[in-house]
């Protein structure tokens, strides 16, 4: 009969003093060392990274659905929940977000060596009102199929629903429903810690994918665009931002939600796989529960600063290799587009890259050119994707604590990292 490993068990001892953040970059490492020796294996490593997302995406939606449902529940009227400012805080940042694109489009113009690829099977909508339609339509959707599909725009409808009416229960019921949420949220922990497997089994499917980063070298100069604008907007916009908002020093915040937020959401490319994620790191920062259990669920579903930045800088790029004539107004209007668009891309297949054409039209570009673009988006997709996932993951959790004025790193925080 197998026995559990016992804590005192000496393999035991040395995997838990490594600090976990590090246990993540080994498996990382450990992905590349073994894609360089041996690039043959389709089964059993590439499994590592798939069932380590499909767990944390099995688990998010239930997640959180209990999660905003106990803290609504919970919630004691009168008691301080930050969604106000969190919310300013997502539209002020994905408003700065697109204008640095912009800023950075006219800096560093980019053109695509040709629109040759297309996008198949794909039909993206014709304006901003369908967008919004979408979304609301999304929001009154069957809540069990939600559920089950990833609805996290009718999750949280439903979970705000639920949690308003389970004010009036009694008060076992609520605690009923509190156990729950802390049984799910122990279940998510319990998946995490397989996070240096599964990023593992991530890198090795992506260094040895066909065709991988080959492809990049035909547009290398908009990729360097799209993932330095990213990068300005993780490294200088959001601490900006932070240190205006609370007058303290953001950046261990950054460097901590980047190492434990945004390299977990940049391989599994999936801001609903990262939800648990950013959960459980809101919780060892000592966040609000009753804040941070509805804000990072919503930003998810709205905070998309880096699908702001892919459909101004693809647009432009679109404009200039058409040699479009544009005038600072209609740019302006097209970012003003973007961040309604960007708002919209968490229930449309293909993401950011399918609001692409919308972004075009406001510059008379027409739908076949603009879905030649978004072709193309598809091909970049192995960094865009996973630099703009890790960007709109990692600031929810940024903007969570910004929202709260705890944005400092608590120290048994940081002896446990």
């Amino acid at each position: 009969m197998l026995q559990p490993i016992s804590p005192n068990n000496p393999i035991a001892k040395i995997f838990n003093s490594i600090p976990f953040i590090m246990q993540v970059v080994l498996g990382l490492v450990i992905g590349i060392v073994i894609a360089l020796v041996y690039p043959y294996d389709k089964t059993i490593i590439p499994t590592f990274g798939s069932l380590f997302v499909s767990a944390l995406k099995a688990m998010a939606p239930i997640l959180v659905f209990v999660l905003v449902s106990s803290a609504i529940a919970g919630h004691n009227k009168g008691t301080k929940t930050n969604m106000k400012p969190v919310i300013a805080v997502y539209f002020i940042s994905m408003a700065l977000a697109s204008l640095t694109a912009l800023v950075m489009s006219y800096i560093f113009p980019t053109t695509f060596p040709s629109l040759a690829s297309a996008a198949d099977n794909v039909s993206p909508p014709q304006g901003i009102a369908e967008v919004l339609l979408n979304f609301i339509m999304q929001a009154v959707d069957n809540p069990v199929n939600a559920l089950l599909k990833g609805n996290y725009v009718a999750i949280l409808m439903w979970g705000i629903a639920f949690g308003l009416m389970f004010r009036v229960a009694h008060e076992p019921t609520k605690l009923v429903l509190d156990d729950l949420a802390q049984t799910v949220a122990g279940v998510v922990r319990i998946v995490i810690r397989f996070a240096p497997l599964g990023v593992m089994g991530l890198v090795y499917s992506s260094c040895t994918q066909e065709g991988g980063f080959t492809n990049l070298l035909n547009y290398v100069q908009v990729v360097l665009v799209l993932v330095s604008t990213m990068l300005l907007i993780a490294f200088v916009l959001n601490p900006l931002i932070a240190f205006i908002y609370c007058r303290k020093n953001p950046y261990p915040l950054i460097f901590t939600t980047i190492t434990q937020s945004a390299i977990t959401a940049f391989f599994t490319r999936s801001s609903a796989a990262n939800i648990p994620v950013n959960l459980a790191l809101c919780e060892r920062l000592h966040l609000p529960k009753n804040t941070y259990s509805i804000s990072i669920p919503l930003g998810c579903t709205i905070n998309m600063s880096g699908a702001a930045v892919t459909i101004v800088i693809m647009t432009m790029a679109a404009v200039r290799t058409l040699n479009i004539e544009v005038d600072f107004a209609s740019a302006l209007l097209m970012c003003i587009a973007a961040v309604l668009c960007a708002c919209g891309t968490s229930g449309i297949a293909g993401g950011s890259l399918m609001l692409i054409p919308l972004a075009c039209s406001i510059f008379g570009i027409g739908n076949d050119v603009a879905m030649q673009v978004v072709g193309i988006g598809f091909i970049i997709g192995v960094v865009q994707d996973s630099t703009e996932t890790a960007l709109n993951s990692s600031s929810d959790v940024v903007f969570t604590a910004v929202a709260c004025h705890q944005i400092e790193i608590p120290e048994d925080f940081k002896k446990s990292s």
